[in-house]
């Protein structure tokens, strides 16, 4: 029985979960099942309380949801993990980088819900104001480090790949590669992998 991965194309969590599943050799063994969380009818619930993608329903029927979780869970599955290394410096790296590029991926996600799900008088500019803030200082000093980006490819570097895709697919106007031309020539290096272009986001 294949497990069952909750998913949405424009969700750059679920895609963190779609590249590993790709790196480990593991996509063949998961059920890809479209899910539109903020839609009316959804019944992502039924897999993950919360209503978020992604969810992952293993074969055994239990669930995992959030992607450090599902993503830590797919790496250790051939009993060699590569995406979370060992506790020690490397491992302490790849999570502060993944830390950062959730970070970069929440704020872009609350600014497209204020600025698409609410009306004009319920917006908050203050809010959007900190959002975009937060991404643009998340940038900075990930553009301080672009040059030790090209080591192992962990959960780190998987995560800062998808949430610079993600401005682009949704924030493309505030041209966050302007300034940061190292952060550019890795993010254009790294997307060149086979699966960065097979999980490219889509609308």
């Amino acid at each position: 029985m294949k497990m069952k991965l909750r998913f949405s194309t424009t969700s750059p969590y679920a895609r963190k979960v779609q590249i590993v599943a790709i790196e480990k050799g593991l996509d063949a063994a998961i059920e890809v099942v479209p899910s539109a969380p903020f839609a009316a009818d959804s019944d992502v619930h039924k897999d993950n309380p919360l209503g978020k993608v992604p969810a992952l329903v293993l074969a055994d029927g239990q669930t995992l949801f959030d992607s450090p979780v599902i993503c830590e869970y797919l790496d250790a599955q051939d009993g060699n993990p590569s995406f979370f290394p060992a506790p020690g410096p490397a491992r302490w790296i790849a999570l502060r980088r993944q830390a950062l590029g959730d970070g970069i991926m929440d704020a872009a996600i609350l600014r497209r819900v204020e600025a698409t799900m609410r009306t004009p008088e319920q917006r908050s500019p203050a809010w959007l104001a900190r959002q975009e803030a937060a991404i643009r200082r998340a940038l900075d000093a990930l553009e301080q480090e672009a040059g030790e980006l090209d080591g192992q490819f962990t959960i780190g570097e998987v995560t800062i790949l998808c949430a610079l895709d993600y401005l682009d697919l949704r924030f493309s106007e505030d041209r966050w590669r302007d300034g940061r031309p190292a952060l550019a020539a890795w993010f254009e290096r790294i997307s060149q992998r086979p699966s960065a272009q097979a999980s490219r986001p889509k609308e």
